[in-house]
């Protein structure tokens, strides 16, 4: 296959998954993982590390409330240019064609954005993209050399990448912000008490908008349930309403980026 092909049809993958709101009602047939909404998969892959995480996927910070980054002390910072420039780098241990999946991710937020993720030189603040065991990441940017995980044997899917990346913009679960309890209940009932610090409510900075319940930062019904099949979260009043995916950010989603870093 040539570079112009592969290319191509990476493209082409992504604009089917940049927008999960225009997949709904498409009618495809999809296996089961294909199904599979994004924080199950981020959950089972994590059950293999050994790092201490908040919600399934959040690093536990050394220098600050791990629960509080909507503040400019912990967002990237903009040029004079008027863009975001967040430096990165990736380990060498992924391949051409997964750093190309990586890449591809970041092309969203080139598209509809002000940030740019660009090669680190040496930046003293700077995501390294690795692969742990599991997907996670710190919340904003932490100081230093911050590491989002992405394994490679679960976590290179469009939606996942995108997911770790918010988080590492400052970006929380839309399940645990504070007006939540007015959009999902959460069944306490089919959580383990040791779990249930995961839903604990977060004094979130909502930017006026919307509960999302498609936002790419949304836990599915099922997420750290204790019996197979019931609810952790469920929509109200409309119990049906989907929750959970991993195609890719929402309109909600991108518009929080614009106006969290005034783009």
């Amino acid at each position: 296959m040539t570079p112009s092909v592969s290319l191509l049809l990476l493209l082409l993958l992504g604009l089917s998954q940049a927008f999960p709101l225009m997949e709904e009602g498409s009618g495809a047939d999809v296996d089961k993982e294909d199904s599979a909404d994004i924080g199950t998969m981020i959950l089972t892959i994590n059950n293999a590390t050994n790092e201490i995480l908040l919600e399934g996927d959040l690093l536990v910070p050394r220098r600050r409330n791990a629960m509080m980054c909507w503040s400019q002390n912990c967002l990237w910072r903009k040029a004079s240019n008027g863009l975001v420039m967040i430096p990165f780098t990736v380990s060498s241990e992924f391949s051409s064609w997964e750093r190309q999946l990586i890449d591809y991710a970041m092309q969203t937020y080139h598209s509809y954005t002000c940030l740019r993720f660009v090669p680190r030189q040496d930046e003293y603040d700077y995501i390294s993209i690795e692969n742990h065991a599991g997907c996670f990441s710190a919340l904003g940017r932490a100081g230093g050399r911050q590491v989002l995980s992405l394994n490679r044997q679960g976590c290179l899917y469009h939606g996942i990448i995108q997911h770790e990346i918010n988080h590492a913009l400052g970006f929380q679960h839309e399940q645990t912000r504070s007006d939540r309890d007015s959009y999902v209940r959460i069944n306490w009932e089919n959580i383990g008490p040791q779990m249930a610090y995961n839903f604990y409510k977060q004094s979130t900075n909502n930017l006026n908008t919307p509960y999302d319940y498609s936002s790419i930062m949304h836990y599915g019904r099922t997420a750290f349930s204790i019996q197979y099949g019931k609810d952790s979260i469920t929509p109200i009043p409309d119990p049906n309403v989907h929750i959970g995916q991993r195609q890719g950010m929402s309109y909600w989603d991108i518009m929080r980026i614009n106006m969290l870093y005034e783009c």
